[in-house]
């Protein structure tokens, strides 16, 4: 190969790998559009879903009311998806949408924590001072216990089924006691506090008089607050019995006779028979994918703390 050939065949080389690099460029251009595109469509499809509600409220023109619909579902906890902070954000959501004829809690819950639900309550009763012409109503599906009725009775009324569960005015604290087990199998408790009942109703240690005492005079006042509460919501309407804050549970057949609950309904028939706009607006409050995988580091610590310390349960 003479020196004219050979710079030729260099020049072709330099060329196609020139060429190539610049096809590869090109390639991973239109793939990084490709991606930048799709995230934008995710970005953009989850803004929708966020204000979806809104949108479809306000379709249909002036005078197209909808009934708002959120859930109460599960455990009544700030780390669940029953929790006070997206239920009360859905209640303000619903009550600032002008085409919102009422609203409905559908209630399918055993209860939770006293105080999440006692935030919704309050939040229930400052809407009807506000908007005393907004009906709320309660509409319980399969249960509404404790917790969850705690809720339903700031109402302006509960709707149930004939078989729905429903009542169960109590309080409950709970846990373990392994002192016997520990001296069958030899183990010796070594605790060190500071502060005389730093480890009450530690597990592993006997009970104290003293503590035990203390600790349902707590129950008590959370007892008395929820039935404070109940006796506020529903008012006369209760034909109240001696076992009425026991913490029993009736069916919706019952709780209609001693007036726990008013009438039976579902979702749709108290929409168009009570409330008079038949169609149905979710304003429940939607988790991104990314709260749901890496959940609440914060939240979760505390309530781990809370279990540790046998908070009282609205269950």
């Amino acid at each position: 190969m003479d020196q004219n050939q050979h710079t030729k065949w260099e020049h072709n080389v330099i060329e196609k790998i020139a060429l190539a690099s610049i096809k590869e460029q090109a390639r991973a251009r239109k793939w990084g559009i490709f991606f930048k595109s799709l995230f934008f469509i995710y970005l953009f499809g989850f803004f929708a879903m966020s204000i979806y509600p809104k949108v479809k409220a306000n379709w249909g023109g002036e005078g197209n009311y909808h009934t708002a619909v959120i859930d109460i579902s599960g455990a009544i906890a700030e780390d669940k998806d029953a929790n006070a902070a997206d239920i009360i954000e859905s209640l303000r959501d619903a009550v600032k949408d002008d085409q919102t004829k009422g609203i409905i809690l559908h209630s399918n819950s055993p209860g939770g924590s006293p105080v999440q639900s006692n935030y919704v309550y309050q939040e229930i009763r400052n809407i009807k001072k506000a908007h005393p012409e907004l009906p709320i109503y309660a509409v319980v599906s399969d249960i509404c216990a404790s917790g969850c009725y705690y809720i339903a009775s700031a109402t302006d009324k509960i709707f149930v089924n004939p078989s729905s569960l429903i009542g169960s005015i109590g309080v409950i604290m709970d846990g373990f006691g392994f002192v016997d087990t520990m001296k069958k199998i030899g183990i010796e408790r070594r605790l060190l506090t500071a502060g005389a009942h730093k480890a009450m109703l530690d597990p592993f240690s006997p009970p104290k008089a003293d503590e035990t005492k203390f600790m349902q005079a707590l129950i008590n006042q959370v007892h008395q607050q929820f039935i404070t509460a109940v006796k506020n919501g529903r008012g006369d309407r209760l034909k109240e019995t001696p076992d009425m804050f026991s913490g029993l549970v009736w069916t919706g057949e019952e709780s209609i006779n001693n007036g726990i609950s008013d009438a039976y309904g579902n979702d749709d028939e108290v929409a168009k028979n009570t409330i008079g706009a038949e169609k149905l607006v979710k304003f429940s409050q939607q988790k991104s994918l990314l709260d749901k995988m890496s959940g609440k580091l914060g939240t979760s610590f505390g309530q781990a703390l809370g279990s540790l310390l046998l908070s009282p349960n609205l269950r």
